[in-house]
């Protein structure tokens, strides 16, 4: 099985990001976002997946694995413990479980993949609680990608 790669664009250009994911080989990214919007420029969803494709990597947004907004609240204002809680109960709905099992579908067909989010360090960022149950229920060995800063 392919490894599980995951990567965020904090203080990385559009270049940088495409830079790591073409070093990994990675085939889809899977955009974990909630909201696949972003004030940095390259990386709202139309712009972001017009680059990816333009590469060779395709682009999928699994909206329901993102962080509800209470969450991203909490993360903003460095509540830690406070996102953890609410994201822990938000994976568990039926949504967020049915994006899982597609997650895991796309992984075990073989493809490189890799989960997209904005936060640079995968332990602040609830990419890391998605690849946590993906490797508990698959065994996936998991990557994470880390962009040059700009």
């Amino acid at each position: 099985m392919q490894p599980l790669f995951t990567i965020g664009y904090e203080q990385a250009k559009p270049a940088a990001v495409l830079g790591e994911l073409k070093r990994a080989k990675v085939k889809l990214v899977v955009d974990t976002r909630a909201v696949a919007a972003s004030r940095r420029p390259g990386f709202s969803k139309r712009q972001l997946a017009a680059s990816l494709d333009a590469a060779g990597i395709a682009y999928l947004h699994l909206q329901k694995l993102g962080t509800p907004a209470e969450g991203r609240q909490a993360a903003r204002s460095g509540d830690f413990d406070t996102l953890w809680r609410i994201y822990d109960a938000h994976i568990k709905t039926a949504e967020a479980q049915d994006a899982l099992a597609e997650l895991i579908a796309l992984i075990k067909s073989g493809k490189r993949v890799c989960l997209l989010c904005y936060e640079r360090d995968p332990n602040q960022c609830h990419r890391s609680r998605i690849a946590a149950l993906v490797k508990k229920r698959t065994r996936v060995k998991v990557e994470d990608l880390i962009p040059e800063l700009f």
